[in-house]
C-alpha cells in the first residue's frame, strides 16, 4: 500500500434525467447494530434531501432510521448483539430474521437493496435475494475489513454484491487487487463531524479540571471493552510512571465510558499519577483537543484523536491463546487507521509482547516536548481531513448518488 489515494469513481448529484427523477423509488434497507443504523439514517437524510421524499423506505433498523422514513421489520436488538456467546444464544433467533428479511426484500420488489456494515447479517440476507431475485441491484455500504484479514472475502462478495461504497481511501484499490465487487471511495462518516470539533472550545473543560496553564496535558485511552481495560491499564500506568521517573511532569486525562468506568477507576489504585476522568462525547473531544499527545487502545478512537489533530501512540494487546492465531490472520500493514488512511506509519505501535511500559514510554516522551518527532507528527496530522472526504461531497452525499443511480438505471448500466 502506498501514500497515494488510488483513483475512486466520480460521484455526482444531481445529473441524472428528468424520467428517473420523475419515478418514486422503493428502496430495501439493512442495518445490523446501532452504528450502521446511524450511518443509515444519514445516507436517507441525504436521499431525501435530493429526491425531495419520492423514496419509500423498508427493511431493518433502528431509531435513526426511523426518524428518516424507515419502516422496520422488527427491532434492531433482535440481531445487534456482540460476542461469539451471544451471538449462539441468539442463533435461533438470527436465522429466522435473516431468512424473514430476504423473503421481505423480495416481496417489496424494491429498486435497490442496501446493506450497512454488519456482514454476519447483512451478507447472508444479500445472497438470499441475489439466488431469488438476480435483477435487483444490491449496494454494500461499508466493506468488510478485507484488507486486514480474510482478504478472499472481497472475490466471494462479487456474485452477490454490485457496488462497495467505501469509507477508506485505499479501499477501491484492494478490492479491484483481490478481485472484489467495483468500490468507490465515499469518505468517511467521522468527517462530517470535523467542522463541529474544529469549532469545540476546549476552555470549559479546562476550567472545570483545574488544569494548570502550560502544563502538558496527557489523554489516556485504554479502551472501551472489559477485556482491553483489563489488558491495558497495567503496562499505561507503568508507562506514565516511566515518565514520571524522567522528570517529565504532565496532567492525565482518562475519558471513560460508563460501561467500564468502575474497571477503570479500580486499577487506578496502582497508578503512580491521579488523572481526571471525563464522560460524555463533548468532553471527549474537549480533552483531545487540548491535549499535548495521546496513548490510545487502537480502534476508531485513533481516527477521532486525528481529527483532532492530537499525536500519539498506539497499543493493543488481546488473549495470549489467540495472540499467535490473530497476528497471522492481519495482512494489514499496520493497525493505526490513521496510518492506513496516510499509507505509511507515522503513528507508533506497540501490539501484544512489543507493549511494554518501556517502549509506551520512549514513545511518548517526546510527543510531549517540542520535538522534530512531535513535528512529523502534526504535519501528518493535518493531512488526514482532506484524505477522508470526496471534495465537495459529505459522505452521506456522495453514498446517496451510487444508491439513486443503481436505484434509477438498475444493474445494467456500465461502471468501473
Amino acid at each position: 500500500m502506498t501514500g497515494e489515494t488510488p483513483a475512486a469513481t466520480p460521484v455526482v448529484l444531481g445529473e441524472r434525467s428528468v424520467s428517473a427523477q420523475g419515478q418514486d423509488l422503493r428502496l430495501f434497507l439493512i442495518a445490523g447494530e446501532h452504528s450502521g443504523d446511524n450511518l443509515g439514517g444519514k445516507l436517507m437524510e441525504a436521499l431525501n434531501k435530493e429526491r425531495r421524499g419520492r423514496i419509500r423506505y423498508l427493511g431493518v433498523g433502528g431509531r435513526g432510521m426511523a426518524a428518516q422514513g424507515l419502516v422496520s421489520q422488527f427491532p434492531l436488538e433482535d440481531v445487534a448483539v456482540m460476542g461469539l456467546g451471544a451471538i449462539l444464544s441468539r442463533l435461533p433467533l438470527l436465522l429466522r430474521r435473516i431468512a424473514g428479511t430476504a423473503r421481505s426484500a423480495i416481496a417489496a420488489e424494491p429498486n435497490a437493496v442496501v446493506i450497512i456494515d454488519s456482514p454476519e447479517f447483512t451478507h447472508p440476507i444479500a445472497r438470499r435475494i441475489r439466488r431469488r431475485r438476480p435483477d435487483i441491484p444490491i449496494v454494500d455500504y461499508v466493506s468488510p475489513s478485507v484488507w486486514a484479514w480474510r482478504p478472499g472475502r472481497a472475490r466471494r462478495m462479487r456474485p452477490y454484491i454490485d457496488h462497495v461504497l467505501g469509507l477508506w481511501p485505499f479501499e477501491p484499490e484492494v478490492h479491484a487487487r483481490l478481485g472484489g465487487p467495483p468500490c468507490t471511495f465515499v469518505g468517511h462518516p467521522l468527517i462530517e463531524r470535523h467542522p463541529w470539533l474544529a469549532a469545540l472550545d476546549p476552555a470549559p473543560l479546562v476550567e472545570r479540571l483545574g488544569l494548570p496553564p502550560g502544563r502538558p496535558v496527557l489523554v489516556v485511552l485504554p479502551g472501551s471493552r472489559t477485556s482491553e481495560v483489563s489488558r491495558l491499564m497495567q503496562p499505561f500506568g507503568q508507562a506514565l510512571e516511566k515518565l514520571a521517573g524522567h522528570g517529565l511532569d504532565f496532567e492525565v486525562v482518562i475519558p471513560v465510558v460508563p460501561s467500564v468506568r468502575a474497571l477503570i477507576e479500580q486499577r487506578l489504585a496502582t497508578w503512580p499519577v491521579r488523572p481526571h476522568l471525563v464522560e460524555g462525547e463533548d468532553d471527549k473531544f474537549r480533552a483531545f483537543k487540548l491535549a499535548t499527545a495521546a496513548l490510545a487502545a487502537s480502534g476508531t478512537v485513533t481516527l477521532e484523536l486525528a481529527l483532532a489533530g492530537t499525536p500519539m501512540a498506539v497499543a493493543y494487546k488481546v488473549d495470549p491463546f489467540i495472540a499467535p492465531i490473530a497476528l497471522r490472520l492481519i495482512t494489514a500493514p499496520s493497525v493505526v487507521l490513521p496510518n492506513l488512511v496516510l499509507g505509511e506509519n507515522v503513528f507508533p505501535e506497540y501490539i501484544q509482547e512489543a507493549c511494554t511500559p518501556a517502549s509506551l514510554a520512549d514513545a511518548l516522551a517526546p510527543l510531549l516536548a517540542d520535538t522534530a518527532e512531535r513535528a512529523r507528527q502534526t504535519a501528518a496530522l493535518a493531512r488526514i481531513p482532506a484524505a477522508l472526504q470526496v471534495k465537495g461531497l459529505t459522505p452521506s452525499e456522495a453514498a446517496a448518488a451510487i444508491v439513486l443511480d443503481y436505484a434509477e438505471n438498475g444493474r445494467r448500466s456500465p461502471r468501473p
